[in-house]
């Protein structure tokens, strides 16, 4: 996708699984065990997407990814980064958003402006604060540092709601929000036709551009039937999905690659 003279992979390789995200219940441990701990281990796969058509990938300021990325990158890979700025160590599944409001974002987005970066985003758990000055001020130096800037949220309905009356809109051009068809990890109990289409209409009224995630439904479901979801929902312009393994990423984009 070209937008204001940066182009930007439509696919995006996911950090999930290499941050072993808590999230992924049982495999978690698995994931910190295989890939968190063994850059070398994130580097194979990081590389295999890109030989396989994958040219851009979701990175936070974590040793262990970085590592990996520019391991990756010293043996030929070649991906534009999609930062997410702000990323901390709290607890997922119950997170302390006053700890994840004081999280170094400045450091973020220098070491990040050192990388082919067009897109920075704020990270979920300062967003869904609703510290709007703070989010404010992220943008606006995401802004000053040549990348476009985005939002990411853990609550596609709630923040979504929120954003128009507090926070200006000028500031920003992509919103990150999980969706699938089974619902999971949105706010919202169904997404069925009905609510596919009352969301569609507060989405589109945002006027951004919308990048999907978590649309394997953290692996419960199969890629096809998360690539043929989002093929029928006009209002999604990126996405981006971990992978665990060569193997994971081959049958992944083979699938993507059919639609």
């Amino acid at each position: 996708m070209d937008f204001k003279d940066k182009s930007i992979p439509e696919a995006i390789l996911g950090y999930g699984p290499f941050m072993a995200e808590p999230y992924y219940g049982h495999r978690a441990r698995l994931y910190y065990e295989d890939l968190y701990t063994q850059p070398d281990k994130m580097a194979e796969v990081i590389l295999r997407a890109n030989d396989l058509g994958m040219n851009a990938i979701n990175l936070v300021n974590d040793d262990n990814i970085l590592k990996a990325f520019d391991l990756a990158c010293d043996n030929g890979c070649e991906m534009k980064v999609i930062a997410t700025i702000g990323k901390s160590d709290v607890d997922y599944l119950n997170p302390n958003y006053e700890v994840a409001c004081e999280v170094d974002w400045e450091n973020d987005i220098e070491l990040f402006s050192g990388y082919d970066t067009p897109v920075m985003l704020v990270d979920e758990f300062i967003t869904d604060a609703y510290k709007w000055n703070l989010t404010s001020k992220i943008l606006n130096s995401i802004n000053d540092s040549g990348s476009l800037s985005g939002i990411v949220t853990a609550f596609p309905y709630r923040t979504t709601d929120l954003l128009k009356d507090n926070l200006d809109m000028d500031l920003f051009d992509f919103y990150m929000i999980p969706l699938n068809s089974f619902a999971y990890m949105m706010d919202t109990p169904s997404f069925l036709k009905a609510q596919r289409e009352e969301f569609r209409s507060r989405i589109l009224e945002l006027n951004k551009k919308i990048i999907a995630c978590r649309i394997f439904s953290v692996g419960i479901q199969t890629p096809h039937e998360a690539f043929t979801f989002l093929s029928n929902l006009d209002f999604v312009d990126l996405i981006t999905f971990g992978v665990a393994s060569e193997d994971e990423i081959k049958k992944d984009m083979e699938v993507l690659k059919s639609f």
